[in-house]
């Protein structure tokens, strides 16, 4: 007799609706139609923490973010931006002061004033972050500012997306 042994690996990289279903239960139905206003044109990914998600533009853009140093013979510093970092802590949706930076990821100017703006009344710090709760009260503000930082989608994506579920409906 065999026996398969299959063990867990956890996607790094979700889709709004994905992370819905993983955390959501707790979240509103007002929450979870807000977050959905921004599965067309972003991601979420994780690195050391399940539960600790930042949000990317789905067609990985890069910006220069040299900051001034490519007029001086430096090279560019080509680097993708984060649109904020979502964490679930027990049940509840906070949003991070700080989304994750590297050498690849840097976040979007404007992000911050987005954590500034929301009241302190409900925030906490987890694994060495701070966090703002967002409810009902906070959400719309909260997806609507990252929706203006965080640019459409170009028509070329459009396109090909289309063209992905147009062959798997012919299957």
């Amino acid at each position: 007799m065999i026996t398969l042994v299959m063990k867990y690996r956890r996607k790094n990289s979700i889709s709004i609706k994905s992370f819905i279903e993983e955390f959501g239960e707790e979240f509103s139905e007002h929450v979870k139609e807000k977050l959905m206003e921004l599965d067309s044109r972003t991601f979420l990914t994780r690195k050391e923490f399940e539960n600790r998600l930042d949000i990317k533009h789905v067609e990985h853009l890069k910006y220069d973010c040299s900051n001034g140093l490519a007029n001086s013979g430096t090279a560019k510093q080509m680097k993708e931006y984060s649109y904020g970092e979502l964490e679930v802590v027990e049940g509840a949706l906070y949003l991070s002061e700080k989304s994750f930076e590297s050498k690849e990821f840097v976040e979007a100017p404007g992000i911050d004033d987005i954590y500034s703006a929301l009241g302190s009344e409900e925030m906490i710090e987890d694994n060495g972050k701070q966090l703002k709760k967002l409810d009902e009260n906070n959400i719309d503000y909260v997806v609507d500012t990252i929706l203006s930082i965080c640019p459409e989608v170009s028509q070329k994506y459009i396109d090909i997306v289309k063209g992905m579920v147009e062959r798997s409906n012919n299957r």
